[in-house]
């Protein structure tokens, strides 16, 4: 099956039902059912319905009371004690049957076990779910009267939610380190190898021609399928290359399979190059694809333009740089006079990662990237104006030959906090024309030194004061901004006005500090 490409994060791992059986203050057991290990939650989830089919997402710890099962709880009905044999066999049968269709309908709809709470409904867990979930194979947990189903969930979540830290953790870790091989002397062979032990097996270099170059690991039965499986990520890539593609493309995957019980995925280093990755494991972890992912990025850069006239150039532009070379001497070296300084944020709560920031130069047509802590930040050609990309916020600098880089930086930073309070896609800084042309620019720099001495060196607060004047006094949008409590941002106007002493909601005080400010 074709992936769609690596996800930003690792997916949520899901956690063995042997952990929250062991947590003894639920008191759960188990008394049916399969006593598989490898027996996995995704979820808790809580329902009364006679067919739980449509309401399971597969992986589901599933708790009811059995109100909908006919049990042995309660006072018999008058004149049972004399109730025909057959009659009572014949219910008895009913009852069986009925509760044989509940359990088929959990397993079909991928449910990973079942707790049944005793009580109120019930007194005892009815046998005829005992015997139904031993038939199917599904674990059967007994929840005691004094544990609640909320309590069940929550420690299920809670789990999960250690599980996810403990893999996003050994992500990261993973991630650092195969950064760290890629900087010494022998790079490829490094990553492999690093990338072979974080996920405990094969990794493997091939060339145009599908054989091996570099690999790292123990040799196993899987190496056949594995070189096969590049071999057809190799064929596709050739058949589908685009000439003009751009190096910082992330690496398609040809897919995942499994042979010899091993775990195979192959990922092409760059359109039309004929470099593939091949890893196998025989586990497959759900941070293991984006490790791989990471490491194929770092050998699609090691193998790459790196021997081009442009790779070349950009190497040479950047040692001139860190040998102290003057911006705008090594700016030719990298394909242009003016420049863009874009940031980027990806939607929602998402950090960047490698991948994402690849993605991202990919999209905006430069390989000059910068992953930073939570913003990705790319140098772009002022020839090629930056467009929305799918999944980014985006602030925009004004074009600045090299020596104003470090000036369209910080355009770029307020455009994109603008940007994430407005809920814009992309937000390009505006020019600085109009009224504040007629003003000498040493005299404009004189009068905004001396309105703003009040707050000079308190880098907080004229942060928060620009952010909220080119917001238009929005508490709430000027929160989202700098990232802080509307609260926060209040406090901080406050201390403005009192340490400045001035009306704030004055529109010529307004007027006056904006124009002080657009000179910083």
């Amino acid at each position: 099956m074709m992936s769609s490409g690596p996800p930003a994060v690792p997916p949520t791992p899901p956690v063995p039902l042997a952990a929250l059986l062991a947590r003894e203050d639920l008191g759960l057991r188990q008394i049916a059912g399969s006593a598989d290990a490898g027996t996995v939650l995704h979820g808790a989830h809580s329902s009364e319905m006679a067919d739980p089919y449509p309401y399971l997402l597969g992986g589901d710890l599933l708790l009811t009371a059995g109100v909908h099962i006919p049990g042995t709880a309660g006072p018999p009905t008058p004149g049972s004690e004399t109730a025909d044999p057959g009659t009572a066999s014949r219910e008895a049968a009913a009852v069986g049957t009925h509760v044989d269709d509940y359990v088929s309908r959990v397993v079909a709809a991928g449910g990973a076990a079942l707790g049944f709470g005793v009580a109120p409904v019930h007194d005892t867990v009815p046998p005829a779910l005992v015997a139904a979930c031993e038939a199917h194979g599904l674990p059967l947990l007994e929840v005691p009267p004094q544990t609640t189903f909320a309590a069940v969930a929550r420690a299920v979540w809670q789990l999960i939610e250690r599980a996810r830290t403990a893999e996003l953790r050994r992500v990261t870790e993973a991630q650092q380190s195969l950064a760290a091989a890629a900087s010494r002397p022998d790079p490829v062979p490094s990553v492999l190898r690093q990338l072979a032990r974080r996920i405990g097996g094969r990794a493997v270099l091939y060339g145009p021609e599908g054989a091996e170059i570099a690999g790292a690991g123990s040799p196993s039965e899987a190496d056949g399928p594995l070189a096969a499986l590049a071999r057809l990520l190799l064929s596709r890539a050739a058949a589908t290359a685009a000439p003009a593609a751009s190096s910082a493309t992330p690496p398609a995957t040809a897919g995942d399979t499994t042979a010899a019980g091993v775990h195979l995925s192959a990922y092409a280093l760059g359109p039309g190059r004929g470099f593939v990755l091949g890893v196998a494991a025989a586990r497959r972890s759900p941070g293991d694809h984006t490790i791989a992912s990471v490491a194929a990025v770092l050998l699609s850069l090691l193998t790459g333009e790196q021997q081009s006239g442009s790779g070349a150039a950009r190497s040479s532009a950047l040692v001139r740089l860190l040998l102290g070379g003057a911006p705008e001497e090594v700016a030719p070296l990298l394909g242009g006079e003016r420049w863009l300084v874009v940031h980027g944020r990806p939607h929602g709560e998402r950090t960047p990662d490698p991948v994402a920031a690849s993605a991202l130069g990919a999209g905006l047509g430069s390989p000059l990237v910068d992953l930073g802590a939570d913003v990705v930040r790319v140098l772009v050609p002022a020839g090629r104006p930056p467009r929305p990309q799918p999944g980014w916020v985006l602030g925009v600098s004004a074009d600045a030959d090299p020596a104003g880089w470090p000036a369209a930086d910080a355009q770029a930073a307020r455009a994109l906090a603008r940007a994430l309070a407005t809920r814009t896609a992309l937000v390009r800084h505006g020019p600085g024309a109009g009224l504040l042309d007629l003003v000498p620019a040493d005299e404009a720099r004189d009068h905004a030194r001396t309105l703003l001495a009040p707050v000079a060196g308190r880098a907080a607060l004229v942060e928060t004061l620009r952010a909220w004047l080119s917001l238009h006094g929005s508490w709430d949008r000027t929160a989202v901004a700098l990232a802080v409590h509307r609260n926060t941002v209040r406090q901080r106007i406050a201390r403005c006005a009192a340490l400045l002493d001035a009306d704030l909601d004055d529109p010529d005080v307004r007027m006056e500090l904006w124009f002080a400010l657009k000179q910083d």
